[in-house]
């Protein structure tokens, strides 16, 4: 997608303070409301805590869509359908917040807002497989987020990560200006989720409505990578950043359904879970995490100008890698 006037930097900072300032909001809103989760057997944190910080960063995505959008004619057409999605997402995730839902109007929900991110890669490349593609992504990764936000900070640090990761990579504009949105709006809501300091802990967890919404944010980008570099090694290259994230989902909720167990009930199986409890703390494994992440990234740059062959053989080597420790996670 070929952009021109692309808005000075000053937006990142206005959509890390939205998100600080929604998130802040969404602190004594909760309150307020008796939005709290509680500890239980199928919970990871030991005091009753606020949810649905996560608003705050919608606020701020939407922020830079709309900014985007209107210094951008051309992008209209892209941004339209994927706030439209993000607003899907993040609403019925806020309803879930307040009374719990049942997981399959969110899946039917969710669905809508991937058909919609689906449409809007139609519409700039005529690309039936990059559509399909871009379906498959943001129903996966609305998902995984929502699975995988279950201990201080994890999620939202690594949206930091992974985005910053594609802000860096990819050579499609918007795709840059969108990751980096993403970027910012999550370090704007970490302060009140992972304490860095002593042995405090998160003032307010994000809430489906922030980890449906930061899936479903990350989608955007990787599909106009995809539109951009249609190429089969893109496809493999852009799932190594959130790998860990991938991995523990994916094989957490295979090993869950091949015990016959009720998988889309909330549960602390996955391996950072295993592996904070024995810590006793989050960050130590909020941070490892991160840095597969970046990691990841890292990797991509390395081997992104070598042959598919070789691209193929390094990530089956890094997952590899990544299924042995989440074993060993697992089983200790």
């Amino acid at each position: 997608m070929s952009l021109s006037g692309v808005p000075s930097p000053w937006w990142l900072a206005a959509c890390a303070g939205i998100a600080c300032l929604g998130t802040w909001a969404a602190l004594r809103y909760a309150r307020w409301r008796n939005l709290l989760d509680h500890p239980g057997e199928r919970r990871s944190h030991a005091v009753a805590t606020p949810r649905g910080g996560g608003i705050g960063i919608v606020f701020a995505l939407l922020f830079a869509q709309a900014l985007f959008a209107w210094q951008l004619p051309e992008s209209r057409g892209f941004l339209g359908p994927v706030s439209a999605g993000l607003a899907l997402v993040a609403g019925i995730g806020w309803l879930d917040d307040h009374r719990s839902l049942s997981p399959w109007p969110r899946l039917a929900v969710h669905g809508v807002a991937a058909a919609l991110l689906a449409w809007a890669v139609w519409g700039v490349s005529g690309d039936l497989p990059a559509a399909c593609l871009a379906f498959a992504l943001a129903l996966g990764l609305v998902n995984v987020w929502n699975f995988m936000d279950g201990i201080d900070g994890i999620a939202a640090l690594q949206a930091v990560v992974v985005a910053m990761a594609y802000a860096w990579l990819t050579g499609d504009a918007l795709a840059q200006w969108l990751a980096l949105a993403l970027a910012a709006g999550a370090a704007g809501f970490l302060p009140f989720n992972l304490p860095l300091g002593g042995q405090g802990k998160a003032r307010i967890f994000l809430g489906d409505v922030g980890s449906g919404a930061i899936g479903y944010a990350l989608a955007a980008p990787m599909a106009l990578m995809l539109v951009r570099d249609p190429r089969p090694a893109t496809w493999v290259l852009m799932l190594l950043p959130p790998s860990a994230f991938l991995l523990d989902a994916a094989l957490t909720l295979l090993s869950r359904m091949l015990r016959g167990e009720r998988w889309w009930t909330p549960h602390v199986e996955h391996a950072y879970q295993h592996w904070a409890r024995r810590a006793g703390r989050h960050r130590t494994v909020t941070l490892a995490y991160a840095a597969w992440a970046a990691a990841g990234g890292v990797l991509v740059s390395v081997i992104c100008e070598t042959g598919f062959a070789f691209i193929i053989a390094a990530s089956c080597a890094w997952y590899l890698g990544g299924g042995i420790a989440w074993r060993r996670l697992r089983r200790r």
